[in-house]
């Protein structure tokens, strides 16, 4: 039919026609898809369609196997969707008259009540009331329970076809005698139909017809069988919803205890027995009540607004703690999907349900905790703030147990086999820094991460965790803590004795890449980086090609001219002596890659305005934490008081660079280090100078040197990160340390740097070793320019 429609139409098909007379059942069901798909696809046009292929269709409707004639039903339905108005009269309604008939059979009859539940939207009222509405009056008076429950599942798409009068004139009289059936799931579809048809109907019949007749179908409920006790509880939020305006606080009241009711039932009984000497009919019977308890926690938000969030506690908290510690884990896992529609519904009341939290988080059941962690980020925002959007003081204080719940999670985690519910563990904590302390971080989950990083086997888990390390580190507010992080990740990662440790490096500059400034890669992580160019292992110098061009897009022309020369020197020794030929391909690949690409410059560009934009947003962000810092020190021996993370989030805000409110068509100029003002200029200099003398008093590391001297050296090198315009006025340093403060004087002598930390000297040139293996556990090379030297 793809290939050549007509004549496949005129040669194949009487053969296809011919063969489905005596095909079996797995010829039937390909051929019906196969008839679906032609229409789908639009092969051949709706009236060429309609010619060929609805004749068959209509032909093997009433299939003896119920799997074939619903395939084909299926197909049916959707080419009713498409087909003209004429057609759908003459080739389908009309027939449909003696189909519907008692006379024929069941199966016959209960493919009309589908077949007349779709066509009703495709045709004018006139047709519809003196064609359709008598058929569907007959089949709802079918004779057969199975015809009955058919059709009245169909009559929410009839009403949604005739309209509101003949909705109310027709539809609900039918629904109200089926709704009184001697059939339980007649009863139970009536149920559902009128649930699902709440809006359609006004006040008046809300309340003078449907109400009563909710009342009764939950009274009888609890003795009739359990399977209309589970529709009911899957539909009470909506009832309650759509019931809302026209109860009487008795019948209010009366709701809000069935629905109490149906949360605990089963749960009374005697538990302690054993499973073997159950009967089957009590298991069944327990099976359906975990299900309408499952139910209710899925119900739960609608309850909340059904009694309103301000007498939660009152009214519903006992209920929300049962479901929380419900024995069963299908319960628990509902309402844990649940829990963050409940934190919001409560808002400024969400301490309320702190413990629960707590609960949840340490559930026995790991299913539980990945459908809680789904939305974690937000719940702990909620409860840090108490729902409220207004600054003010953490609240997660009152909350001891939460960092030893949350550490908990991620070793029950750690320890399963689950690796995915420990890999969105470990992304959902990046969202930690904006809920606890920088402290807490540091001492309770920051290692934690760089463990997972070294020792875990699972790739994803290792990527996820160190993603998150990245984060802690952006918004770590103390320096040593931060220096010391750094030292580790190229220390153990970066020179690792394991070759994996350094591909997880390299994953590792992918991340601070992504999340901090230009300016902060290129000081402390550009160098170790390129020195893996010389890797013994060829997959090490295979993953670094890949990530050269993101590491050349942190480079600024002219000051980052250096660390420019530096990369196009170990690419020029990669060309000249790589040996492994799948390596050799990449690198030829990514030189023409790194050849096509433009730098970015000092000053603002047009085509890299919005990057820029970013870029040096970050970069004041982390300038003005080790400003926050200093402040915090100064606060903290003047009164003894920390500093919360709240003043530091309203000072990052109000001090945001102007450059961003302005429109997208201005350019914007930034001023640098030649266009500062001459008192600007003085301080920098001043400052320049102090810096240089307190790095002069400092230990120097005889074989890895120390990050500030490294950035001392950038700073050599020409390197200055761009200065916005809030520069002029803000205590921020517009020098190339982008991690201290202007008047570094004011310092406490206490505050220094570690004086041993692994060298990124952009002076010292990445070296080989010819005698590194190629095994796992392949030594790296350390050796520097000078020993090479000497020791050729």
């Amino acid at each position: 039919m793809r290939q050549n429609p007509s004549e496949t139409l005129r040669r194949v098909f009487p053969k296809v026609r011919e063969a489905l007379h005596v095909a079996g059942v797995e010829m039937q069901l390909t051929a019906a898809v196969s008839f679906l798909t032609i229409l789908q696809e639009e092969a051949v046009s709706i009236h060429a369609y309609a010619h060929s292929f609805l004749q068959v269709i209509l032909l093997h409707l009433e299939h003896r196997d119920a799997g074939v004639s619903n395939a084909w039903l299926e197909t049916l339905l959707s080419v009713i969707e498409v087909l003209p108005r004429e057609t759908l009269r003459h080739e389908i309604l009309n027939p449909l008259v003696s189909k519907a008939q008692l006379s024929q059979t069941v199966q016959s009859r209960l493919v009309s009540c589908k077949i007349l539940g779709k066509l009703t939207n495709k045709f004018d009222a006139h047709i519809i009331k003196r064609e359709i509405l008598p058929l569907v009056k007959s089949l709802c008076q079918d004779v057969e329970y199975e015809v009955r429950s058919c059709m009245c599942r169909q009559l929410e798409n009839i009403a949604q076809g005739i309209g509101t009068e003949l909705t109310k004139s027709v539809v609900l009289p039918e629904l109200i005698e089926l709704s009184r059936d001697e059939g339980s799931s007649v009863r139970l579809a009536a149920f559902e139909t009128l649930v699902n048809l709440l809006d359609v109907f006004d006040t008046d019949d809300r309340s003078q017809t449907i109400l009563p007749l909710v009342k009764s179908f939950c009274e009888k409920s609890f003795k009739a069988d359990e399977s209309i006790l589970i529709s009911l509880s899957f539909h009470l939020g909506k009832l309650c919803h759509g019931l809302y305006g026209i109860f009487t606080p008795d019948q209010h009241l009366r709701f809000l205890e069935f629905y109490k009711k149906l949360c605990t039932l089963g749960l009374q009984q005697e538990n302690g027995h054993n499973d073997n000497q159950i009967p089957p009919q009590i298991l069944e019977q327990e099976k359906k009540y975990i299900s309408v308890r499952k139910n209710c926690a899925y119900n739960f938000p609608a309850m909340i607004v059904f009694v309103d969030p301000k007498n939660f506690h009152l009214e519903l908290y006992p209920t929300f703690f049962c479901l929380c510690h419900d024995p069963e884990v299908p319960v628990r896992y509902t309402i844990a999907i649940c829990f963050y529609e409940v934190s919001k519904l409560l808002n400024s009341g969400v301490y309320l349900i702190h413990k629960e939290l707590i609960t949840l988080l340490q559930d026995e059941s790991l299913e539980v905790l990945d459908a809680l962690i789904d939305h974690l980020p937000e719940i702990l925002e909620l409860m840090s703030t108490g729902g409220e959007s207004s600054v003010q003081e953490n609240k997660l204080s009152s909350l001891p147990d939460l960092i030893p719940a949350l550490t908990a999670a991620e070793q029950r985690a750690a320890a399963s086999l689950k690796w995915r519910t420990h890999e969105k563990l470990l992304q959902k904590y990046a969202c930690l820094p904006h809920v606890i302390s920088s402290d807490q971080i540091y001492y309770r989950f920051l290692q934690r991460m760089f463990t997972i990083v070294m020792t875990n086997n699972v790739l994803p888990v290792q990527k996820a965790a160190s993603r998150t390390l990245c984060v802690f580190l952006r918004y770590n507010r103390k320096q040593e803590q931060r220096h010391e992080v750094i030292q580790k990740l190229i220390e153990q990662l970066g020179q690792g004795k394991s070759y994996w440790n350094r591909l997880r490096f390299l994953d590792t500059c992918e991340f601070i890449i992504e999340i901090f400034s230009k300016a902060f890669f290129c000081k402390y992580f550009f160098l170790p980086a390129i020195e893996l160019t010389h890797d013994p292992v060829a997959n090490v110098r295979m993953k670094l090609c890949y990530l050269l061009p993101k590491v050349k897009s942190t480079l600024k022309i002219p000051a980052d001219k250096h660390l420019l020369q530096q990369l196009e020197m170990c690419v020029r020794k990669l060309l000249c002596q790589e040996k492994d030929k799948d390596v050799l391909a990449i690198v030829k690949r990514t030189v023409l890659e790194l050849d096509r690409m433009e730098m970015s410059m000092d000053a603002f560009q047009k085509k890299f305005y919005e990057k820029d934009l970013v870029d040096q947003e970050k970069e004041r962000e982390e300038r003005l934490l080790l400003e926050m810092e200093q402040l915090e020190r100064e606060k903290q021996q003047n009164d003894g008081r920390p500093m919360s993370d709240k003043i530091f989030e309203k000072k990052r805000r109000d001090s945001k660079t102007p450059t961003q409110s302005l429109p997208k068509g201005i350019p914007v100029s930034v001023p640098g280090p030649s266009s500062v003002t001459p008192s600007t200029s003085k301080e920098i200099k001043k400052s320049k100078l102090v810096r240089s003398q307190s790095f002069n008093n400092q230990a120097f590391h005889a074989k890895y040197g120390s990050l500030e001297k490294c950035a001392s050296k950038s700073s050599a090198a020409g390197y200055t990160p761009p200065v916005s315009g809030l520069a002029k006025t803000s205590v921020l340093s517009v020098t190339d340390d982008s991690f201290r403060t202007r008047n570094a004087s004011s310092l406490p002598p206490s505050f220094s740097p570690p004086s041993s930390l692994p060298s990124t000297s952009r002076g010292t040139a990445p070296s080989v070793d010819p005698k590194g293996s190629a095994s796992k556990d392949s030594q790296p090379r350390k050796a520097t320019l000078k020993s090479r030297k000497s020791n050729p």
